[in-house]
């Protein structure tokens, strides 16, 4: 990959005793692109993920990001935004006191950039109501919200779009291709084949030793 960095995944292997949840995976997703990953159920998209985060470190096989080896040269990945699993926050406070708590632990970012992040997502930064009166769809846009507000370089999302609306999706689609354009690395997970197909340039079901370019048939659920 080029000297603009992204991710890079090379020969991966994990197991969990017996099982082998991810044989010989290698991806290569440069700045301005965004990555699908599909297969069903257990095919490792989730434990993937998170071995290039570094929640999880691979048995065999390297992963770089920005340049930088996991688990060698750094532990986590610096300038990198996440969504895996259920996004969490603490329920008594609202949007923006969340992210700001989010954001004071790096000290990159301050109220203006909160906010911005905020309406990008479709949340009213002045909103009072407390998280835990949220619906499903708003943790989902505040769950992106805290993925992108530090304008990371490399973005790791893991079915991102859970909860919302028809409306919800359209717009988060959009703001997918609109970081696209600014240059981030996107890897995507989604069992949506629409999302897939309107937003990946590249796709890889991890039921298959190899990526493909995305033709429509590789969605296997």
């Amino acid at each position: 990959m080029d000297e603009h960095h992204g991710i890079e995944v090379k020969n991966v292997y994990k197991s969990f005793g017996k099982e082998q949840v991810l044989k010989n995976i290698s991806l290569s997703i440069p700045p301005g692109s965004i990555y699908g990953v599909v297969g069903n159920n257990g095919s490792g998209k989730t434990v993937l993920m998170k071995c290039i985060c570094g929640f999880m470190k691979c048995d065999r096989g390297s992963i770089l990001v920005n340049g930088k080896q996991i688990g060698k040269e750094i532990d986590f990945p610096d300038h990198l935004g996440v969504i895996i699993e259920t996004p969490g926050f603490i329920p008594n406070l609202n949007g923006y006191k969340n992210l700001k708590i989010l954001a004071s632990l790096k000290g990159r970012i301050g109220r203006k950039e909160i906010r911005e992040t905020l309406r990008k997502v479709g949340l009213d930064p002045d909103m009072k109501k407390p998280v835990i009166k949220y619906s499903l769809g708003m943790r989902q846009r505040l769950g992106i919200a805290q993925a992108i507000m530090e304008n990371p370089k490399v973005l790791v999302l893991d079915e991102p779009f859970n909860g919302l609306d028809r409306h919800g999706v359209v717009e988060m689609r959009m703001l997918l291709k609109e970081l696209k354009a600014e240059g981030k690395a996107i890897l995507l997970a989604s069992h949506n084949a629409q999302d897939i197909e309107e937003l990946c340039d590249h796709v890889q079901d991890l039921m298959l030793a190899a990526p493909n370019d995305f033709d429509g048939n590789l969605v296997k659920e």
